[in-house]
């Protein structure tokens, strides 16, 4: 029997479900984020050198709103702020409802989370002691954690490993992500105009007043959001700031204004999601599938120079401590205070993880990529010499880091599936 074209067709709120489903999966984010950093790479190293360069460097904006920006800029001002909103609503719902509510449930990967930025920067400073303070400018680089590679890495091959263990990674990575914030905010801001943040607080308070009371509509809080980034931006903060600000005020607990339908009960009852929930899912989207993506093709983009000129950046000090720093700093910072404080009666680990498991995510929380781009551009400047040597050494310290906590998971993953077969 013949089906109908029709029949066939998706209705378009059908194909947004399908998308949003597929935006959700961790291994979309991840392949999105390589594919992304290999064409940026590509065009960088051959003859589109040329094209890349200057799309990535085309100026436009609005001058007297300090808005006057290249391409690139844009990328990491702008779309890295849609990133951050969601971040702002997911790490506010997990201190509400969330792995965060309960102290001593997350207190492991947060300290853990704490001390994996604290020994990386170390290191990142012992190796660059002598360079002056220019140089330690770049302290906080091997300090992030990529959720989207990470998460990704363990989707792949870690299948049948405990679930435990991809809780404590993102429970780490939004700590991690919320440190990179504050860290961001406090070292990398050189001149507040407060005029400009306190006029911040006119639309930040129109948009909390709204979502609390349960206003969606794009087209009312849109305006409202680009004019707290614009206020954010021109007051000396780096942009990326207000898509926090904009996430954390939004609520997290349905009530009975600020509510979205999620379905039904077992017995017809309907059933609400809170309004951060419902941004996290459509935005989270946009982040996945557009402004993550873009920003690492402009921003990962670095000319090598040939064997000469990697030769060059890999004995660049600031290069050695970023490397260092994500790929022994990370993980040592990390596993010793897991250690340490799971000796503790009151902070034991969860009983289905092992300590190869935890090495393995170690490793993977070296994984820094679009954060430490970032504050590499927030540190030395786009497209300088410095900041050039920074994407080698990220890219190295993540593939590094990527490569061996994959191996180790994959051999973890391997026993547990034998076990898992076993009779």
């Amino acid at each position: 029997m013949s089906t109908s074209p029709s029949r066939l067709r998706l209705a378009p709120h059908e194909l947004w479900r399908g998308i949003r489903s597929n935006a959700r999966s961790d291994v979309l984010g991840g392949s999105l984020l390589l594919a992304a950093t290999v064409a940026a790479l590509i065009l960088a190293n051959t003859s589109a050198v040329g094209w890349y360069e200057s799309v990535r460097d085309f100026t436009f904006g609005i001058p007297e709103l300090h808005l006057d920006l290249s391409v690139g800029a844009w990328a990491a001002d702008g779309l890295l702020a849609i990133f951050f909103f969601v971040v702002g609503l997911e790490l506010k719902e997990e201190f509400v409802t969330g792995r965060l509510r309960d102290p001593r449930q997350a207190a492991l990967p947060i300290a853990a989370a704490v001390c994996g930025v604290i020994v990386p920067a170390l290191f990142f400073v012992l190796i660059n002691l002598g360079g002056g303070a220019d140089v330690l400018r770049g302290w906080a680089i091997p300090t992030a954690t990529d959720i989207a590679f990470a998460v990704a890495v363990i989707a792949v091959v870690g299948r049948f490993l405990p679930p435990a263990l991809r809780v404590f990674l993102l429970t780490l990575a939004i700590i991690d992500d919320l440190i990179a914030i504050t860290i961001i905010a406090t070292f990398y801001t050189d001149t507040i105009s407060f005029p400009w943040l306190a006029l911040a607080l006119l639309p930040l308070a129109g948009f909390a007043f709204l979502v609390q009371r349960g206003v969606r509509a794009w087209w009312i809080l849109l305006p409202l959001a680009i004019a707290v980034w614009v206020c954010i931006h021109a007051a000396g903060v780096h942009a990326t700031v207000a898509g926090v600000l904009l996430g954390f005020v939004v609520p997290v607990v349905p009530s009975e204004r600020a509510r979205v339908r999620a379905g039904e009960d077992a017995n017809g009852e309907p059933l609400y999601d809170g309004m951060a929930p419902h941004f996290a899912d459509r935005w989270g989207v946009v982040a996945t599938l557009f402004a993550v993506p873009v920003f690492a093709f402009f921003a990962a983009g670095v000319t090598i120079g040939g064997m000469e000129g990697l030769a060059s950046a890999l004995t660049d000090p600031i290069t050695i401590g970023i490397i260092v720093g994500l790929v022994i700093g990370k993980p040592i910072g990390i596993l010793a205070t897991t250690f340490l404080l799971s000796r503790l009666p009151a902070l034991r680990l969860d009983e289905s993880l092992r300590w190869p498991d935890l090495v393995g995510m170690a490793f993977l929380a070296g994984i820094g990529f679009t954060v430490s781009l970032l504050v590499g551009e927030l540190a030395y400047g786009a497209s300088s010499v410095a900041d050039e040597h920074v994407k080698i050494g990220v890219l190295v310290g993540s593939l590094v880091a990527a490569v061996i906590g994959g191996l180790v998971l994959s051999r973890r993953n391997s026993l547990a599936r034998r076990a898992s077969l076993r009779p």
